[in-house]
């Protein structure tokens, strides 16, 4: 008999619930995040267990732990356990015993998991965008120092312009501020060098990601993203409608009694994913036909902003596809200028 242990997780403590085989009794445990007890109190059982647990932290050590003692754990998606819920009353052990009867009933709504090398590739994706939003801002600040001390107008990131404000003769507090702003950016500088260069390493040494960069707008940074964070599109039901809510370019639909009504995106999915797919597509709206026809054609009618919006959306679909059929951006715009003419040149084949 398969022995079931349902966990709520906290970062520094954890409540535990599982049946007693001796007596079936439910029996639960409150365990402070010592790394020393929590193994010690994993190892005690004597034989592998299934653990569930929320997404609702990372858990890394934890799940690190489990694979060397032996056990298998499920991440299960917290709003679906707490609909399951029969009680309007929540803590830890009742959190627990729920998460243990949904494992027991083999109904534990499982969420699919990157692999640990994918969720690697977006972390340093996510500090080098808070590195380069911070640099963004250090030249920010040194536009609007240009301005205050009246220097003609001018791109701060030009070497010209830089060269001008360095010599410029302002007041010393200014020039403190002028000082460490450029003593930043450089330090920026170098440390996005270097993830730059661990990116570009992973980028090289992965099929699918040189694959998608034969679409025109797309460079490696938008393909190891859309890579790693879409990860194995064999789950989806429909690819083309899947990978759009997943990345959260859905539009919110509001609608009842025959009236239709669609909003704004959801952004449920990748900030990180979108920002880099609205920033290759309005390289691709300029070099891919058909992209810059559909994005001039709606721009015509509706707010730029929703343009660029729906180009980040058929450029997701695009790329999906070609990564779901392994083709090849050329072979993609063969096969025809939209989803179903390519999936159905695909079945005659």
């Amino acid at each position: 008999m398969t022995l079931y242990i349902g966990v709520d997780f906290h970062p520094h403590q954890q409540t535990a619930a599982w049946c007693d085989m001796a007596t079936g009794e439910t029996r639960t445990v409150d365990i402070k995040h010592d790394l020393g007890r929590v193994r010690e109190f994993y190892q005690s059982f004597s034989e592998p267990a299934v653990i569930g647990i929320e997404a609702s932290a990372k858990a890394t050590w934890f799940e690190n732990m489990l694979f060397e003692t032996g056990h298998k754990l499920f991440v299960g998606n917290p709003v679906l356990i707490r609909k399951r819920a029969t009680s309007r009353h929540k803590n830890d052990r009742r959190d627990a015993e729920l998460i243990l009867n949904l494992l027991m009933q083999g109904e534990f709504p499982t969420l699919w998991r990157r692999p640990p090398e994918s969720t690697e590739v977006i972390d340093i994706m996510g500090l080098r965008s808070q590195l380069v939003r911070h640099r963004t801002q250090a030249y920010n600040r040194l536009q609007a120092l240009a301005h205050s001390i009246g220097m003609p107008k001018g791109r701060m990131r030009t070497a010209a312009f830089q060269t001008v404000l360095k010599t410029a003769e302002i007041d010393e507090a200014s020039s403190i501020r002028r000082e460490h702003l450029f003593s930043m950016i450089d330090e920026l500088n170098v440390r996005i060098g270097k993830l730059n260069d661990w990116l570009m390493k992973k980028a090289e040494g992965n099929s699918s990601v040189r694959l998608l960069q034969t679409q025109k707008g797309v460079g490696f940074l938008t393909a190891l993203i859309t890579v790693h964070t879409l990860g194995d599109l064999t789950r989806f039901k429909r690819v083309t409608k899947g990978v759009v809510s997943f990345a959260g370019l859905d539009p919110r639909e509001s609608s009842s009694a025959g009236r239709v009504r669609f909003g704004s995106i959801t952004k449920a999915g990748s900030p990180l994913l979108r920002h880099h797919l609205g920033q290759a597509a309005m390289i691709a709206t300029r070099f891919d036909a058909r992209l810059k026809a559909f994005y001039k054609r709606l721009a015509k009618k509706k707010p730029k902003a929703l343009a660029r919006t729906a180009a980040s959306r058929k450029l997701l679909v695009k790329l999906a596809i070609m990564l779901r059929d392994s083709i090849s951006a050329d072979e993609f715009d063969r096969r025809g200028s939209t989803v179903g003419n390519a999936r159905e040149a695909r079945d005659l084949k």
